[in-house]
């Protein structure tokens, strides 16, 4: 009984240090204005400039939210990543202020771009544009690094659970565009075969 005691508050420290612990962090080392309590993460996926999508997954409080993850379709034709971002973002903050649907009524404490500086700069013109001022940072894939919107990095060590929480809403986000953009593709190929 002690063991398994001592195994299970092991256990509950963790997935504290996982997510609260991981949010607290993520707030000091980016000067972030509030706690991210509500982190959305976006990216966009396409194949070859057509069936374009954009995720928007959520984490609350460290945790993958599914239900109030979200689809968008793009209908800008070629393959600009930046104007596509900039795209969905608009479309996400004119949702924030129709409060019709769940997930789009709540207001993110922190959006995460999958990239660089310029990605991020994309995405907080979109933001910025819309009225609105909400903590953004970027998460470039190469270096891991972090980008802030005045053009700094920050750099978390690899097995910080901060840098971990954002590689996992990164990577959740870029899963969950590619599985929507493969979902229209075989749509579209069973639409030709009945036509």
């Amino acid at each position: 009984a002690s063991e398994y005691l001592s195994k299970s508050i092991e256990k509950d420290k963790l997935y504290e240090l996982k997510t609260m612990g991981a949010i607290n962090t993520l707030q000091k080392a980016c000067g972030l204005t509030c706690l991210p309590k509500r982190i959305e993460g976006y990216d966009i996926s396409n194949l070859g400039g057509t069936n374009t999508v954009a995720s928007m997954v959520v984490f609350i409080n460290g945790v993958p939210a599914k239900k109030m993850y979200r689809k968008f379709k793009i209908s800008i034709s070629g393959q600009n990543d930046f104007r596509n971002m900039h795209d969905v973002l608009t479309r996400r903050i004119q949702e924030l202020h129709k409060a019709s649907d769940v997930s789009f009524a709540e207001r993110p404490d922190l959006i995460l771009i999958d990239g660089g500086i310029i990605q991020l700069t994309f995405a907080k013109n979109a933001i910025s544009e819309c009225g609105e001022d909400i903590d953004m940072i970027s998460l470039a894939k190469r270096e891991e690094e972090i980008y802030l919107v005045d053009g700094n990095k920050v750099i978390i060590t690899k097995d910080n659970f901060a840098l971990k929480l954002l590689q996992n809403v990164r990577d959740e986000s870029h899963r969950f565009a590619i599985t929507f953009q493969k979902s229209l593709r075989r749509k579209d190929a069973v639409t030709s075969e009945l036509t």
